[in-house]
């Protein structure tokens, strides 16, 4: 776990200078970047290529965390420009960072478009302190738990407007992806968007579909370019008796045994690997790593090395599940795509404790590493680990490309409010075929066009307050959330401008209405920079959102020593370039294969397996319940007597009836189950945490006291 965290003081009011850090408090592990009134630093394994500096004449300076491909010289004229006050110039190189810019008294923090990477603050000392992780402010102004975030969190996780600025930690903000946090001698601080305004009163001017198909292909052949260009790192394969080092969360026992030999699993491979599951995504990125100038596999500083020249591909197999057509078809695809000779395939063979809900090395579920939040990755952090320990010291992954590419259902409104009808043929026509040969697909066409007119013509604020209503009166349980529901019924129940989630339907009463009246405050304050924004584009920006937020937990509970996990998909030119896509060619079935064979096909690729580009998420769904199945017993005695029970979010005898419906096979969503499950695991784990992010006078005990005020404590956790 890795994060920047800073201070902007008030100096010119005397308050905080005694508290400063860098004076009787300063963080754990920390290595600083830069000192002054404005301190900053770098807390964990950074690697040195990950942190690049800056400074100007004046006392200027810039810092830049992460996977940046800028030069040297780029980042001295994006340091000239922020001076100026462009931001939009720091976030423009490819890659995955952090900017901080520090210009006299002013400190200003970036973060990407899709929330990858955040930044969080609260106010501190008479001051403002920012980081890249919640947690660490939780700790220094030892924040109560937000149990209405939570509640919101589980209600509506992919809304904005219930989620607002909030964090599960009381008094600690996030700034909004595609936002700079600027504070101004720590006494002010605002949020500012660095994109440029998108005028909404009249339709966009038309789109080359070629120019932007062109614009995906050269800004993810660059992003996966930067990873290539990177010095090549090994794992650390002897640490003797070291103590690997504080870790928030962990013990010294536990750091022990994530050593390598320490009972984990192995370490990473030298160089760099990626995903081959078969599908697009990772395929693309795959066979783009494999296929561009340089070699993949060569270890840093290690000369004659040829056995590390291919890229090692991994493919992962769990051998519990049932033969499943999709799965079958998927596995064949990325055997064909390895027989490529810049490919060094691996095949990682898993069982039971690969399964979803089981905890590391397949024991208990709240046994694992705590992380920055709670998130439903939690349930899945252990099969995901056992796929990456075979992995490479970098290892690049398609997680995104869904979100970033595909067209979200609420886009068949904007082509509406556009005049574009005739775009709506094909979308429907492949609804209708997915509903099978019923009576029903008859009326999809019709059922689909009356669904995104009715959105078109309401008007945002209706939309939350609708939303809102539903949770109120508990009408929570509507179509698509239901464990492997309809592709129509999915689709309909996306065409709103805001929807309950899976989990709401087993919260309390009073859970719910306190979200509802996050959405009716939400409603009726105007947002800045989002009146007249499309339905379609704001839900397909939420749901980024939510994806990228996702990622970043998994990253951290799945977290292998030495490995670095990338998701070019989520970078901020890719996600520019995939904006720029026009929206009549989103909706058309297949867009996304079309897209990644246009990219491979500009980079040398021509021939594919048959059945490329193929979706399937039977795999997913069959694995969550078979995991579910498997750990019944388990995860009843978990919510035996739940944490969430205690802040008042549901009833155990509730969640307990339901997960033994789900194991029985009952059609329920099992995503909501996921998320009650990890929230409580996370709950249990932040609750059995000692120590802190922080030392010196007055944080040795911010850790624990942080975690007092949320939930009642019991004496056998």
């Amino acid at each position: 776990m890795r994060w920047l965290v800073g201070w902007a003081a008030d100096h010119a009011s005397g308050a905080g200078g005694a508290a400063r850090p860098g004076q009787t408090i300063q963080p754990v592990g920390a290595r600083q970047l830069w000192d002054g009134p404005d301190p900053l630093w770098a807390v964990g394994d950074w690697r040195p290529d990950e942190v690049r500096l800056v400074e100007a004449d004046g006392g200027s300076r810039l810092a830049v965390l992460g996977s940046c491909g800028a030069s040297d010289e780029q980042l001295r004229i994006g340091l000239f420009a922020a001076r100026g006050g462009a931001l939009r110039h720091l976030t423009a190189w490819p890659g995955s960072y952090t900017a901080v810019v520090r210009v006299g008294r002013r400190v200003t923090i970036t973060t990407d478009l899709a929330g990858a990477r955040p930044v969080f603050h609260t106010p501190w000392a008479g001051g403002t302190a920012y980081a890249t992780a919640a947690l660490p402010l939780a700790d220094l102004i030892e924040a109560q738990l937000d149990v209405g975030h939570l509640a919101a969190l589980l209600a509506c996780p992919d809304a904005p407007e219930a989620l607002g600025d909030g964090t599960p930690y009381a008094g600690v903000r996030r700034v909004a992806p595609g936002h700079a946090l600027i504070m101004r001698d720590g006494r002010s601080r605002e949020t500012v968007g660095y994109e440029p305004a998108v005028p909404t009163v009249v339709a966009a001017p038309p789109v080359d579909a070629e120019a932007a198909v062109a614009g995906v292909r050269e800004a993810l052949v660059e992003a996966v370019r930067v990873r290539l260009a990177a010095p090549r790192h090994a794992p650390v394969s002897d640490l003797g008796s070291l103590d690997p080092g504080p870790v928030p969360g962990m013990g010294p026992a536990q750091r022990l045994a994530d050593r390598p030999g320490g009972g984990r699993a192995r370490g990473p491979a030298p160089g760099i690997g990626a995903d081959l599951s078969g599908g697009s995504a990772s395929a693309t990125l795959a066979l783009l790593a494999a296929g561009l100038p340089g070699v993949p596999g060569t270890v840093y500083g290690t000369p004659g090395t040829s056995a590390g020249e291919r890229l090692l591909a991994v493919t992962f197999n769990d051998l519990t599940l049932d033969p499943l057509p999709g799965r079958e078809a998927e596995l064949e695809r990325a055997r064909s795509i390895a027989e490529n000779p810049r490919l060094r395939h691996v095949v990682v063979a898993a069982g039971e404790e690969a399964l979803p809900y089981a905890g590391p090395g397949g024991g208990p579920l709240a046994d694992g590493p705590l992380t920055d939040e709670p998130g439903p990755s939690l349930v899945t952090a252990e099969r995901h680990r056992l796929r990456l320990a075979a992995g490479g010291a970098d290892h690049l992954s398609g997680y995104g490309a869904r979100e970033v590419l595909d067209a979200h259902p609420a886009r068949l409104a904007d082509l509406l409010l556009d005049r574009r009808r005739r775009h709506l043929l094909r979308p429907v026509t492949a609804l209708a075929k997915a509903e099978g040969a019923t009576g029903r697909s008859v009326l999809v066409p019709l059922t689909v066009y009356r669904a995104a007119r009715r959105l078109a013509r309401t008007q945002y604020r209706d939309g939350v307050l609708e939303a809102a209503r539903r949770l109120r009166e508990r009408d929570v349980t509507g179509g698509g959330h239901e464990a492997g529901p309809g592709v129509l019924d999915a689709s309909l129940s996306a065409l709103a401008w805001c929807r309950p989630g899976p989990a709401a339907r087993w919260l309390t009463g009073e859970a719910l209405a306190e979200v509802s009246i996050r959405l009716e405050q939400a409603a009726l304050r105007p947002v800045p920079g989002e009146t007249g924004t499309r339905p379609g584009e704001r839900r397909a920006r939420a749901a980024l959102a939510r994806l990228a937020a996702d990622h970043r937990i998994l990253e951290q509970a799945a977290e292998v020593r030495s490995q670095r996990l990338h998701a070019p998909f989520l970078d901020n030119q890719v996600v520019r370039a995939c904006r720029a896509l026009p929206e009549a060619l989103r909706v058309q079935p297949g867009a996304r294969a079309a897209v990644l064979r246009a990219v491979l096909a500009g980079a040398g690729v021509h021939e594919l397996p048959p059945g490329w580009g193929t979706p399937s998420r039977t795999t997913h769904t069959a694995a969550a319940r078979t995991g579910l199945r498997s750990r019944a017993g388990d995860l009843i005695d978990l919510f035996d007597a739940p944490l969430l029970a205690d802040a008042g979010l549901v009833e155990a005898r509730v969640v307990r009836k339901a997960l033994r419906a789900a194991a029985e096979g009952e059609a329920l969503p099992l995503d909501g189950l996921a998320e009650l499950v990890s929230t409580e695991v996370w709950l249990r784990r932040l609750l059995a945490r000692r120590g802190s992010c922080w030392t010196g006078t007055g944080a040795a005990t911010a850790g624990r006291r942080a975690v007092a005020g949320g939930v009642p404590q019991r004496p056998s956790l």
